[in-house]
């Protein structure tokens, strides 16, 4: 399994090594905690030393399962259905993303007695970093200015048409943590930001107008950028399709940050190549990796990234204390923080 790649970046390359120590900790250790994923296993060394009393298991494989989960009570990690049946004794998974999308494969989830938390809000403040960095490359044209550059030609390419952000109008479709540090750093570039949710949540000052889902239609029409947050679920998957996709106008930019399978790929490539939008961006796809073989890469006015919007070192940190913090409350039977609706997938 492939892990989030600002996990990636930090996973060590030999995970063996890492276990030893903890094997040698299983004479005192009150608890097992099975980690699900290779990726997870450099991330939680980090703070493997703050607790002692716990033994950190890895149980990937069939083989890893059958012999290590038995008595784990608590897993660091995405769960597939076979690792849960082999859990019985499991009470809390802690996920490392604030994505839980892994559960609708899951559902037996549902029939056990099993708390799910994620890790909301470690992630927001880079990628809305990662989404203005995104807008930016589209408004101000860096692709064609880099190519130029690459040429040793000062000017702007003919027929390169330049925007600045000022007064444009940003349409958020998903208003939480992420949509709202997109949202305060769009104000920050005084651009009129408006938003709809699935929830009633509270405006932020910053936000004009804020709708219920049913101003989607509306949202699309009017924003000159159209930002996609929200989580994938079975309510959104597919959610903005051909006719969602053909309100915007002609020359509005498009950002997905969040999963992919929400909006309907082939529609966006054909629009980009029969000049129905000016430039479009993407952080995730239906498919990831991508393959090298997909449309997608040579879609005119599109700018990919590997789904690297959360990757900083600074979310590797405020991940870490939202992990240790849940693990500690664990541990001392309090509260666990960031719970996630199991049925309702986030």
């Amino acid at each position: 399994m492939t892990g989030p790649q600002w996990l990636v970046d930090y996973s060590p390359t030999n995970h063996d090594s890492l276990f030893t120590a903890a094997s040698s900790l299983t004479t005192e250790s009150t608890m097992k905690v099975l980690l699900t994923a290779q990726w997870v296993i450099g991330f939680v060394d980090g703070f493997r030393g703050d607790f002692p009393q716990v033994e950190f298991v890895f149980a990937e494989t069939a083989e890893d399962i059958a012999a290590k989960a038995a008595d784990a009570e608590a897993a660091i990690g995405p769960m597939n259905s076979s690792q849960l049946q082999a859990a019985p004794n499991l009470r809390w998974i802690q996920s490392s993303s604030a994505g839980v999308e892994w559960m609708r494969n899951v559902p037996e989830l549902t029939e056990r007695d099993i708390t799910v938390c994620n890790t909301r809000g470690a992630h927001a403040a880079t990628i809305a970093e990662h989404t203005m960095g995104m807008l930016v490359f589209l408004t101000r044209q860096f692709g064609p200015l880099y190519k130029a550059q690459q040429r040793h030609e000062w000017g702007v390419p003919k027929g390169v048409r330049l925007v600045g952000l000022v007064g444009l109008k940003m349409g958020i479709i998903g208003l939480g943590n992420i949509g709202r540090e997109i949202a305060k750093r769009a104000a920050g570039f005084e651009m009129d930001v408006i938003a709809v949710d699935v929830n009633p949540v509270e405006k932020p000052d910053h936000v004009s107008d804020l709708q219920l889902m049913d101003g989607m239609p509306a949202l699309l029409r009017e924003s000159d950028v159209v930002v996609v947050t929200v989580p994938i679920t079975a309510e959104t998957r597919g959610m903005i399709g051909p006719d969602e996709l053909a309100l915007l106008q002609p020359e509005a930019y498009f950002i997905v940050i969040s999963r992919g399978g929400i909006i309907h790929e082939p529609t966006l490539i054909r629009m980009l190549e029969e000049g129905k939008l000016a430039g479009a961006a993407l952080d995730v796809a239906a498919t990831e990796p991508l393959p090298a073989d997909d449309p997608l890469w040579d879609a005119p006015n599109l700018l990919i990234t590997p789904h690297s919007s959360p990757s900083s070192v600074q979310t590797t940190a405020n991940v870490g204390r939202i992990v240790s913090g849940n693990l500690r409350r664990f541990l001392n039977g309090e509260p666990l923080q960031n719970t996630v609706g199991i049925k309702r997938g986030y």
